[in-house]
Formats: C-alpha cells, sequence, structure tokens
C-alpha cells in the first residue's frame, strides 16, 4: 500500500479520534468556565468567550490534525496538548475581565496546570514512541500561545508595562519573518537553551501574576525574562544568518 493511500485509508479513524478528544477538552473547559464564573464572581459573557475561543481552536486543529496528522488515532501525547491549549482559552478569556486578586490567583493556577502538563505531553511522547513533527508543532505553538496570554495578563494585571508583549509576540514575528526571508525557514537544531529559557519565560510570568508580586519587582522579573527570552531568538537568528 502506497504511503497517500495508507494516509487516506487512516484518515477517517483519525479525523473520529480528533473530534472525540476535541468535544471532551471542549466540554471539560466549558464546565470549568461556568464554574469559575460562579466562584471568582466573573462577568456572566465569560463562559460564552471561552466557548467562542474554544470554538474557532477547535476548528483550526481538527482541520491541521487531518491535513498533517500521520497516524490512526490522535495520541494521548496529543490529547494532553489539547487539554493545555483548551485551558488557555480561559486564560485568554480572563484578558477582557476587570482585574482582581481572585482571578489572578485563578489565572495563576490554570497557567500553572498548563505549565506543568509540558513535561506531561513530551513523556506520553517519547515513552510511547509515537512523537511525531505535528505533535512536536502544536506542542510548540501552545506554549508560545500560553506566553503571549500570560503576558497580556501581566500587562492587563499591571505587573508589567506595554513592553512586555515583546515576549508574547517574539515567536509570531519569528514567523513572518521567515515567510519573507528564505535563509530563516532552516530548521532549528534541538536545544535544551531554547527550551530551558521558555520554561523561565513562562514561570517568570506566572510570578508576576502573583498578587503578592507588585510593580517595581514585577517589572524587574517579567524584563529579566524578556532579555533571557530576547537573548535566546538572537542566538538562533544569527545561527540561522551564518548558514545563508
Amino acid at each position: 500500500m502506497s504511503i497517500q493511500a495508507n494516509r487516506v485509508h487512516r484518515r477517517p479513524a483519525l479525523a473520529a479520534s480528533v473530534r472525540w478528544s476535541v468535544a471532551s477538552s471542549y466540554v471539560g473547559v466549558t464546565a470549568g468556565a461556568w464554574i469559575a464564573t460562579w466562584f471568582l464572581e466573573l462577568d456572566r459573557l465569560f463562559p460564552g468567550k471561552v466557548m467562542l475561543i474554544l470554538g474557532f481552536g477547535a476548528a483550526l486543529i481538527v482541520v491541521l490534525a487531518d491535513k498533517y496528522g500521520t497516524s490512526d488515532s490522535f495520541g494521548p501525547a496529543n490529547r494532553v496538548t489539547l487539554a493545555r491549549a483548551a485551558m488557555i482559552a480561559m486564560l485568554i478569556a480572563l484578558i477582557g475581565e476587570s482585574p482582581t486578586s481572585q482571578s489572578a490567583w485563578f489565572a495563576v493556577i490554570v497557567a500553572s496546570v498548563v505549565t506543568t502538563l509540558d513535561g506531561v505531553d513530551g513523556w506520553l511522547a517519547r515513552s510511547r514512541v509515537d512523537a511525531s513533527e505535528f505533535g512536536a508543532r502544536f506542542d510548540m505553538e501552545t506554549d508560545a500561545l500560553l506566553i503571549f496570554t500570560t503576558t497580556a495578563l501581566a500587562w492587563r494585571y499591571g505587573k508589567a508595562g506595554p513592553w512586555i508583549l515583546a515576549g508574547g509576540l517574539m515567536r509570531y514575528a519569528f514567523i513572518a519573518s521567515s515567510n519573507l526571508l528564505p535563509w530563516m525557514r532552516r530548521a532549528l537544531p534541538e536545544s535544551q537553551r531554547r527550551k530551558t529559557i521558555c520554561v523561565v519565560q513562562t514561570c517568570s510570568l506566572i510570578g508576576c501574576l502573583a498578587p503578592p508580586l507588585a510593580s517595581p519587582v514585577s517589572d524587574f522579573v517579567a524584563l529579566s525574562s524578556l532579555v533571557l527570552l530576547s537573548g535566546s531568538f538572537a542566538i538562533d537568528i544569527a545561527w540561522l544568518a551564518r548558514r545563508t
């Protein structure tokens, strides 16, 4: 059986697996949004905003998994990444809410769970030997979305100035530049430095969101992590430039 024929053969099974996974995450996070609204006294529109964000993200994942997936199942690692992405929808919806100490702690808890699960999906992919290019990219873009969302929340909660958004936009600026500059499209080698700085950046932003950490200490922590992230991107860009 050819590769193309095999792909067509397993596509219905993959599509069913993806849709089941997406539906499960949608129901779970929507329920969480209603509970959070009640306990934290958020705007009544909060669950609706979460549902809209989830709907857009779910449609995108279904399309991309069908196009780039190479297995007949979505896989446990991708399901964990999907759960992480779904929980980020609640953080995105929080950006439009009035900042309160309760909602800040909620953001810290959700972002911490999302970050912790980042190690779980990687472990699952390696232990089950079902790592894939799609799964790696899905995980990377989920990390980037978490960083962007937490930078926006840090600004919204007065923990840093608008300059903190640069950290969240850096990944997307890199992608946009690679579409304009062919020499930036080369695949980068695996880097422990890159992974470590990503974790440091995320943990720093989560720490900034915690109510006890106020300005100017939160500004210093956020700025330090931004400098580290900028340096990491600069190293990667320099590596790509030397190989043009």
